[in-house]
Order: structure tokens, then sequence, then C-alpha cells
């Protein structure tokens, strides 16, 4: 009898804990392991996205070569101007303003460049911009001197008399500047900015106007 009513002692149950974890509310040491596991995971994972989307963000912008663009902007004024539409003739020295737009994420280095007028098909006159560099998104101004002179074979050209008559002598120019552009001080390329441009001489005002690039 002694051993019936005697109570079986539980060390937890006398300190008033229960070793049942439902009814306490308790997690699993495991089921915690494997939610951090998946949490680092995510945060793994969504780095690696971020840091991927960053380097093609860098390679499609920064690490972009860009072919610069080079143009005629304009003539800040004529030393020389002497028009004659009855002879016909023209001699002109044309202080011409060049530009070199640079828009890559590093400078463009390029070589002696010769720019060519035309009249018409005609060589009229040249010029030679020298060596040098546009920083990078940037555009380099450079202001050169162009004589133009007319050639003695338009001396009985039609359209030349017609053109001076008119007040509107139409030129074009062409060149290939060839250079290289450097990006982080060690990626390189050639690059060659090619130049198309028309314009109009207005002889009656003495000035440049009507310039369109390609």
């Amino acid at each position: 009898m002694a051993d019936k009513n005697q109570q079986t002692y539980h060390p937890a149950a006398a300190n008033g804990y229960s070793r049942n974890d439902t009814e306490t509310g308790g997690v699993d040491p495991r089921e915690l392991r494997r939610q951090k596991q998946k949490k680092w995971a995510l945060y793994i994972i969504a780095f690696v996205i971020f840091q991927t989307g960053i380097i093609v963000l860098f390679t499609f912008t920064v690490m972009k070569f860009r072919t610069p663009k080079f143009r005629v902007r304009n003539s800040r004024s004529f030393d020389t101007f002497d028009v004659q539409p009855t002879t016909p003739s023209f001699n002109m020295r044309m202080n011409t303003q060049f530009g070199v737009k640079n828009t890559n994420f590093g400078p463009f280095k390029y070589g002696n460049t010769t720019v060519t007028f035309y009249y018409r098909g005609t060589e009229v006159g040249s010029t030679t911009l020298r060596k040098s560099k546009a920083n990078f998104r940037s555009t380099k101004k450079v202001n050169v001197p162009v004589d133009l002179v007319m050639p003695t074979t338009l001396t009985s050209n039609a359209d030349l008399i017609s053109d001076l008559n008119s007040g509107i002598l139409p030129l074009t120019s062409q060149a290939k500047m060839n250079g290289k552009v450097e990006i982080m001080f060690i990626f390189k390329k050639k690059r060659t900015a090619n130049m198309n441009c028309t314009m109009e001489v207005n002889t009656s005002l003495k000035v440049l106007q009507n310039i369109k690039c390609k």
C-alpha cells in the first residue's frame, strides 16, 4: 500500500516547469536552424542579383565605347573676305570653330586631322587640327582659320556665277579623325570620328550659316 500511495517525484514538475514543448509554445531548434539558413540563402541570392545588376549597368554605360562626333560649329569672323560675283571669284579666310564631342567615360585622344572644304565637289580649302584630346563627357572646341580660295577650274562655272549673284555660297566639309578612347586608364579602343557637314556662306552678311552635320 505504501508503494501505491507513494507519488513519483519529477524534478521538472516540482519546479513548476513542463517538458511539453507544445504546452509552452517552444520551437524545435532544428526548425529554427532551417529558417535561419533560408534567410541567409535569400540574402545571398538578393546580393548576387544586385551585384549582377550593377555589373550589367556598368558594362552598358561606363564601359561602353562610343564614337565621338566631329563637327563644324560656326565661324566667328572672317579675316579676309573678297567676293566678286562678276568675275567670278572668291578669296576668304574664315575663323572656324570645330567641336569634338566625346560622350565616353574616358578621354578621346586623336591625332593630326585634316579637314577639307568643297564647293559643289571641288576642293576650295583645307586646314589641320593638331593632335590633342577631348576629355570624358565633354566637347572640345578648337578654333582654326581656313583659307577658302576659288581654283581656276571654276572660272567659267555657271553654278558659281549664279550662287555668288544670289549671295549664298554652298560648302561641304569632310574629315576623318582617328583616335583612341581610354576608359579607366586600362581599356582602350580605336575610334574614328567622321565629319560630313554642309553649310552656306552668306556673302551679303559675311556669316557662315545653316550648318548641318551627319
